[in-house]
Parts: C-alpha cells; structure tokens; sequence
C-alpha cells in the first residue's frame, strides 16, 4: 500500500477546540472539492507531495516527532480521500499512546467508517453552500454524509466537534438550515465545541456578520466560539 504526503511538520495547532497545542501535522495529498477560501492550495492535485509506502510514512512520522507533541493531525488536502493511509498511519500513532486527530469535511461515510475506530479527535467541517465545495446538485449528498458521520462519531464516544468556515458570501437563511439539520441528529450534549472560524484574507466577514451567525447557533449549542485561524498571527504554518 502506498500513501501520498504533501508534507509532515510540527507547529503550533491554530483552530478549533485545541488550539494552542503543539502538534505534528500529516498533511496527505489530494483533495477533489473546490472551496473558494482554500489556504493549502500547493496540496490540492493528487499528484502533489510524494509518494510513501505505509512502513515509510510511518518511519517518516517517528522522525518527525517532537517531545511534548499534544496529538498528530491527519489532514489535508482531504484526507479521506486516502482513508487506507490514514487509517494505517493512526494505528502506528495510537501504538505510541499519542492522540490521533482527524479534521475532515466527511464527504464519504463509509471510508469514514473505517478510520473512525482509530482516531481520537474529530473535527467534522460542514460547508455552507457559498463555499463551492461541490455544485449544487451534490451538496445535499455532502450534508448527509457529514451528518451521517457525526452521527457515527457522536455514537462511538469520539471527543466530537464541528467547525463551520463562514465569510461575506455566507447566507444567514442557509446558516440556519444546516443548523437545524445538524442538531436533529444529535444533542447538544454529545459536542465537545461548535467553532464558527471567519475566513482569512479573503471574503472576510464583518463583526456584524459574526454576530448573528454566532446568535443562530447560541440557541442550540451555549459553548459556540468564533475563532479564527490564530496560527496565522504568529507566522506559523
């Protein structure tokens, strides 16, 4: 088996509910979906970065490795798109008694699924319909994988969250709607965070905009945070 990485590195983790911990990164290639904010565009064509066998990429990660490392971060790129790479290089991981971290847009349950059983973390990223993930004939496919894959983190007791991009472009009426699809699926109480996170640098939304984007998700879920990507302000990658 064989498995493409852009790159591996240790940084500081930026988004989301662990931000702020030192955390090596496995950033695998490839990555089909078109998100107009995308800030990892060099990692997109699938034949970026290089290609691995399984006993290599894990020789790669021990290499990398720092002491103190918080958790390893599986993304991308999307990495379910390698979903058998993944899920061999987390059983090495887990081997070492390090958290395992997945941060996916979950556009596929099944391979989800199977990588599931050994990630720590998840970080469900759902897409707003401005967000050109994919056309709209298919977004509806797309929310229900997600969904169905929250359903399934929730379900096996992963510490579960769920991170929402949003900019200018994002519709307070579509918000909403996929807030009221996601919170019929599950309670509130099996969410370890709900992360609204402004785009950077482009199509920025306002505070306003942050405001009543923050205040449609209150009602449903009183720990909701917007954060930013705070690894931008101190330069790191």
């Amino acid at each position: 088996m064989k498995v493409r990485l852009f790159e591996i590195f240790t940084s500081v983790e930026g988004e989301g509910i662990l931000y702020g911990t030192k955390t090596l990164f496995v950033r695998l290639a490839g990555c089909p979906f078109t998100c107009f904010y995308c800030d990892t565009l060099d990692s997109l064509p699938m034949d970026s970065g290089n290609e691995y066998s399984i006993q290599e990429a894990c020789n790669l990660i021990d290499e990398k490795l720092e002491n103190n490392t918080y958790k390893v971060n599986f993304t991308g790129g999307e990495p379910l798109v390698q979903s058998e790479g993944v899920l061999e290089m987390a059983k090495h991981v887990k081997s070492k008694n390090i958290p395992t971290y997945l941060e996916s847009s979950c556009y596929d349950s099944e391979k989800f699924s199977k990588v599931l059983p050994f990630i720590d973390y998840i970080k469900i990223e759902f897409k707003t319909p401005d967000a050109q993930f994919v056309d709209s004939k298919h977004y509806l496919k797309l929310i229900r994988n997600a969904l169905e894959c929250l359903k399934d983190s929730v379900a096996s007791k992963k510490i579960t969250y769920i991170k929402i991009v949003v900019s200018s472009k994002t519709e307070l009426e579509t918000f909403k709607e996929l807030l009221d699809r996601i919170f019929n699926k599950v309670s509130k109480d099996n969410l370890a965070g709900f992360i609204i996170q402004p785009t950077y640098g482009i199509a920025e939304p306002s505070l306003e905009k942050l405001l009543k984007l923050y205040d449609l998700v209150f009602p449903f879920y009183n720990e909701v945070r917007v954060i930013p990507q705070l690894h931008k302000f101190i330069g790191a990658p």
